[in-house]
């Protein structure tokens, strides 16, 4: 791994010392990032302390599995002390069964209840800004699917990953969380039938959507094992959607719907 410090006096210098996990971090590490600094100029004063410093951010991302851990800004007072004005530490969700005292202070008046309600159903769901809700399986579709809305003209909603077994639980959990969304005039799911058959999926959809009241467009768009099994089921049902092959033409579908219920 890497530490990585930008001296705030040479914001376009950034300085990377590389740190051997099999080893940690030792004290040349510091020193050689001391140096590229120009801290030694100080003494020892500065020079202990912030070694000492980056020793302990690093056990810190170490012990606790952090993803990121920050000290922004850091400053020198005039009788060389170091100070951390701010800091920011954030975690890895995955390891969080690890550390208890971790997950005990997480305050969840601090977070979207619909991301918080997402993780409660086991959904990946970040709110964004745009008016198109999107519901995908996989992380990296769905950021397919987010390009696509932006380059058909219009932005998306969220970012919602349903996982790769897309059942009718988790699809009306989806369309629970979507809905909640004042922003969302339009829902656009994308499902690639790999771990699960397409038209398990569309059954999915369909029982989702007779439990869950959707009063936006909805495009469908199906592609994988018994896609065209899916597809049918989807065109056959009583439901008011409409259903795609294509990502591009899935895209422009919604895109369009969504300007008509402006």
């Amino acid at each position: 791994m890497e530490i990585e410090v930008v001296a705030a006096h040479t914001p376009e210098k950034i300085i990377r010392e590389a740190i051997d996990p099999a080893v940690g971090f030792q004290g040349y590490n510091g020193r050689n990032i001391a140096f590229a600094l120009g801290l030694p100029a100080m003494e020892a004063a500065v020079v202990t302390p912030f070694i000492q410093m980056l020793g302990n951010l690093y056990r810190l991302f170490m012990d606790k599995n952090a993803a990121m851990v920050e000290i922004n800004p850091l400053v020198i007072t005039s009788d060389k002390k170091l100070i951390a004005l701010d800091g920011k530490v954030s975690f890895d969700d995955n390891a969080l069964f690890r550390h208890a005292d971790v997950q005990q202070m997480r305050d969840l008046h601090e977070e979207d209840p619909l991301e918080i309600e997402a993780g409660e159903n086991n959904l990946n769901y970040i709110k964004l800004d745009g008016n198109i809700g999107c519901m995908v399986n996989g992380a990296g579709l769905a950021m397919a699917t987010m390009d696509v809305i932006k380059l058909a003209g219009s932005e998306p909603a969220n970012f919602l990953d349903v996982g790769g077994g897309a059942t009718k639980e988790t699809v009306a959990a989806g369309f629970r969380i979507l809905l909640k969304d004042p922003n969302v005039k339009g829902i656009f799911i994308n499902i690639f039938g790999g771990i699960v058959r397409c038209d398990r999926i569309a059954h999915g959809v369909i029982e989702a959507a007779k439990e869950v009241k959707i009063n936006v467009p909805l495009v469908v768009r199906l592609q994988g094992t018994n896609a065209d099994e899916g597809r049918k089921l989807l065109a056959e049902s009583d439901l008011k959607l409409e259903v795609a092959n294509d990502l591009w033409e899935a895209a422009q579908k919604i895109v369009k719907l969504t300007s008509k219920a402006a």
